[in-house]
């Protein structure tokens, strides 16, 4: 196969600019959905007269719409265009963002978020080929950069603003937000966004259906785990029996398969395939810090939701900080020791959190933040142009897929896991601490004296226990930061599994072409 010229486009565009500019709003917006409602769950359970269990099927419903969703955005895109997949996207998105802030129960809002989940699924591996697609190979590693800040900022401003909207307006701002923005984007879209080719391809109903059921019912399980207590509950065992069983016939599937759901392409490429399995980890490691972090601000150190958005925005400097230097070093150096360090550097921002204590101030948090955001935006940045170095441009979108698949599995992997082991490392450790609250430790506090000081005795065991908790609360926080940290530093070994990339210097056609 003849090389890619490296100075020319797939798809040439009058303006690259202007289109990058609608590529990344619509990737933003989407992305800046998955988050920006957590925070206004509380005033939609008392909007929507739901229970608290019940509404979390707003964040469930969507998740699960998307990530079933995000497989077949190739086999749609080659079908119909992707320019009209793509401009499809971002009008259901918007049109759906607006019926859910029209929803006056509980049962529309999920009906409407799982449309609003399934629109949005393709717009995030879309918008990833389009920006390979409109510039020549040389440029791949900064428009990989500018697409990464896009997919690694939203998720840390989206607390932020959802607090923002939710406190000083109402929870429906946080979707009609998304409505002026939707229509700006379609519209630069509509002038702007050239297509791929049309390919026809069969469609692999058998495969589609088993990789569907494999992701919602894995997915299904890691957002019920905690609340059900696991598999002491017969519908995690059944979810996680069917996602096993759906996993196992869909390998077997794929392998015998004339024509399968997915090309077997994909999964020989060396690179893309271990690129899937660093994005599952740096999906753990990033996400749930996000979701730990907050609440730890809120309830231990007593921050407002405001402020402690603002405390962890140095995060997205360091993100910011690290594409751009990694993008960089990718054209220099080999781009697998780029992906190491962030990988290294993520492992010890975690290791810092280790020495976090209830005494400290804002500037732990802030330096441990801007130490993990350099490394996850190197590590996000050439780790993308890794995966596609190898890769065939007519694959590009399937992959984009997958590798957007791997980052969702990981989140949800990484946010059921800590916050069920947070859950339980806490109360293990309260039932520690206060095992050692003897009357001998607490010697001017008797059960005589405070029997005899009524209800200023009962204020201040309360006030005991509630120092015990803390405590308690804090060495769990520390339990999940030491395992994130070990976990990340082990799986720096796999970056040495992909293939070694011809140096990508931009100045170097030859290189370039190359790496293709």
């Amino acid at each position: 196969m003849t090389a890619p010229n490296p100075d020319v486009a797939a798809l040439p565009v009058d303006n690259r600019l202007l289109l990058t500019v609608a590529v990344m709003l619509g990737n933003i917006m989407q992305i800046l959905d998955s988050t920006i409602a957590n925070v206004a769950l509380p005033h939609m359970q008392s909007g929507l007269g739901a229970t608290l269990d019940t509404v979390t099927w707003v964040l469930t419903s969507y998740i699960l719409a998307s990530a079933v969703a995000i497989p077949i955005t190739g086999w749609i895109a080659d079908r119909i265009g992707s320019r009209n997949l793509f401009l499809l996207s971002i009008a259901g998105f918007t049109i759906s963002s607006l019926l859910c802030a029209t929803a006056s129960n509980l049962e529309m809002l999920v009906f409407y978020r799982v449309m609003q989940g399934l629109s949005g699924a393709f717009v995030m591996p879309l918008s990833q080929t389009v920006m390979l697609d409109i510039n020549p190979p040389k440029n791949h590693p900064r428009a990989m950069a500018i697409w990464g800040m896009g997919i690694m900022i939203a998720p840390i401003m989206g607390p932020i603003i959802g607090g923002y909207l939710t406190e000083n307006f109402s929870w429906e701002w946080i979707f009609l937000i998304n409505v002026p923005l939707g229509i700006i984007t379609f519209i630069m879209l509509w002038t702007l966004l050239p297509s791929r080719p049309i390919a026809r391809r069969k469609f692999d109903l058998i495969g589609f259906v088993l990789f569907a059921a494999f992701i919602a019912s894995f997915q299904l399980m890691l957002d019920r785990g905690n609340s059900e207590d696991w598999f002491d509950s017969w519908e995690i065992i059944i979810e996680f029996g069917i996602s096993a069983s759906a996993l196992w016939i869909f390998a077997v599937h794929m392998a015998t398969a004339k024509n399968p759901f997915l090309s077997r392409d994909l999964f020989r490429n060396r690179n893309l395939i271990t690129a899937m399995l660093l994005m599952i980890v740096a999906g753990v490691s990033m996400f749930s810090t996000m979701a730990l972090l907050p609440p730890m601000l809120q309830n231990i150190y007593h921050y407002t939701p405001i402020d402690a958005g603002i405390i962890l925005a140095p995060r997205g400097i360091g993100v910011f900080l690290g594409m751009a230097i990694g993008s960089r070093l990718a054209t220099v150096v080999d781009a697998r020791y780029v992906v190491a360090t962030g990988m290294a550097l993520a492992s010890y921002s975690a290791w810092m959190m280790t020495g976090w204590s209830l005494e400290m101030d804002r500037w732990p948090v802030i330096s441990s933040g801007l130490v993990q955001g350099l490394g996850m935006g190197a590590l996000f940045v050439t780790m993308n142009i890794l995966a596609f170095s190898t890769l065939s441009p007519a694959l590009r979108t399937d992959g984009a897929s997958l590798l957007n698949l791997a980052r969702t599995i990981g989140a949800s992997v990484g946010i059921a896991v800590f916050v069920g082991l947070l859950g339980r490392n806490w109360q293990t450790s309260h039932a520690d601490l206060a095992g050692n609250v003897t009357e001998a430790r607490l010697s001017p506090i008797s059960p005589t004296s405070i029997s005899r000081l009524g209800q200023f005795g009962e204020q201040a065991m309360m006030m005991i226990d509630g120092e015990v908790n803390r405590q308690a609360l804090m060495i769990a926080y520390l339990g999940d930061f030491w395992l994130m940290a070990v976990v990340t530093a082990l799986c720096v070994p796999l970056v040495f599994l992909m293939k070694k990339p011809q140096r990508m210097n931009v100045d170097s056609a030859e290189a370039a072409s190359a790496a293709h």
